[in-house]
């Protein structure tokens, strides 16, 4: 099955998944980026897996391993 990561500024304590239409519950997901991998907490479907990358999430720490590992 299809993981799918969805980009929003909407609170994930209200957040239904497209899929199921099942609640988010904070789970540990290992995200990975050009053959690196970091772990980290963020809403998910309890029955797909579908993940909500929160926007401050997405515009922090992602985009600051994306940076570090484009300059290497």
């Amino acid at each position: 099955m299809d993981k799918k990561a969805y980009i929003s500024g909407a609170d994930p304590k209200n957040l239904l998944c497209t899929r199921c239409g099942c609640p988010f519950e904070s789970r540990r997901v290992t995200l990975s980026y050009v053959g690196r991998s970091f772990s980290v907490e963020v809403p998910c479907c309890p029955i797909c897996g579908n993940v909500y990358i929160p926007m401050d999430l997405a515009e922090g720490k992602m985009r600051q391993v994306e940076e570090l590992l484009e300059e290497k």
